[in-house]
């Protein structure tokens, strides 16, 4: 099967190799080459992984040439482009994937089958810490540019909130959000300084579908960082998640239970993608659509606008498709 890549940064860095990997015929290509999907031919896959503002021009572009498509975070811009992208792939038959690489990590994949056990009992509340110092000393680009759509919200919100679904099984109801930006001045290629007008770091409260509250806590330009941790709170018990190389089960009788799941060598982010391309292969060779797909993606993208305070231009929305699914099929009906 062949692949086209779009993107020269995670698309080349990472993805470019696991679909090699996976046995993909690949072809990379820049996101600012706007005849780059014109020329390549037939393909079975195109994966986006472009700038956000551009990623509905390019999902709209595969969908037309009759290619699936995989589509990077976030999904768009909000969720008005989601929505479009999503009725787009429904009205062309076309199967379409999102790239929530962090659902086949090991801890987490570990996490989950716990709470489908049983394991604590009924999660009661969720906390997440996860602050950074990785884009600290970054170059000003469109990730630090609120109206290119960056900001922190975008690029890892829709991984926290798209796991939050998967592991309860269940929709996001309510959030919502404080932000920050810890590094207000950027230097660009040059040398130039420009000011950081995108949130770096936010706080958010969610209400899960089957009650369960979520508290995040989120940065990536501190002056220190401090391990991810993820602590979900039980009826019976607690899970957490470290650093997702480890998982601990602690109950309530004062037993615990401890797994470990070293990195492998190279990127940090290839255990996840190499199950999400595995995934991948499966579907467009059984034409069957599985998730996360484009509906997971609008999901999220709801999520991201209320955490954003924002409405998609039919006014205000305190519930969506996400809501309204939760509300009506009850907790932890939800497919995928």
């Amino acid at each position: 099967m062949k692949v086209v890549v779009i993107g020269t940064g995670f698309g080349t860095r990472v993805m470019a190799g696991a679909y090699e990997e996976a046995g993909f015929s690949v072809e990379a290509v820049s996101p600012r080459d706007a005849g780059a999907l014109s020329r390549v031919g037939a393909v079975d896959l195109v994966s986006v992984h472009a700038p956000p503002f551009l990623h509905r021009d390019y999902v709209m572009a595969a969908l037309d040439s009759g290619a699936a498509v995989l589509c990077d975070k976030p999904f768009g811009r909000n969720a008005a482009e989601a929505r479009a992208m999503r009725d787009q792939a429904r009205a062309a038959s076309a199967l379409n994937f999102l790239n929530f690489e962090f659902r086949h990590v090991p801890a987490r994949v570990k996490a989950r089958a716990l709470l489908r056990d049983g394991a604590i009992g009924v999660p009661r509340h969720i906390s997440w810490l996860f602050v950074g110092n990785g884009l600290r000393a970054a170059k000003h680009r469109w990730l630090f540019d609120q109206a290119q759509a960056g900001g922190w919200i975008g690029a890892w919100g829709p991984h926290c909130v798209d796991t939050l679904r998967w592991l309860l099984d269940t929709e996001v109801v309510s959030a919502s959000c404080l932000t920050r930006t810890d590094t207000t001045t950027r230097l660009d290629a040059q040398g130039a300084a420009h000011p950081s007008t995108a949130e770096d770091a936010f706080c958010a409260l969610f209400t899960m579908g089957n009650g369960c509250t979520v508290s995040v806590d989120t940065a990536c330009s501190t002056s220190v960082a401090f391990p991810q941790t993820v602590r979900i709170l039980g009826s019976a018990g607690a899970i957490e998640i470290r650093d997702d190389d480890t998982v601990t089960v602690r109950r309530s009788d004062g037993q615990s239970e401890q797994f470990s799941f070293p990195a492998p060598p190279g990127d940090p982010l290839l255990p996840g993608v190499r199950g999400l391309i595995a995934e991948i292969t499966r579907v467009l060779r059984d034409q069957r659509q599985t998730s996360p797909s484009f509906d997971d993606g609008l999901a999220v993208a709801e999520v991201l606008d209320q955490l954003h305070g924002e409405t998609d231009g039919r006014g205000p929305r305190p519930a969506n498709e996400a809501t309204e699914r939760a509300r009506t099929h009850g907790p932890g009906k939800r497919t995928g």
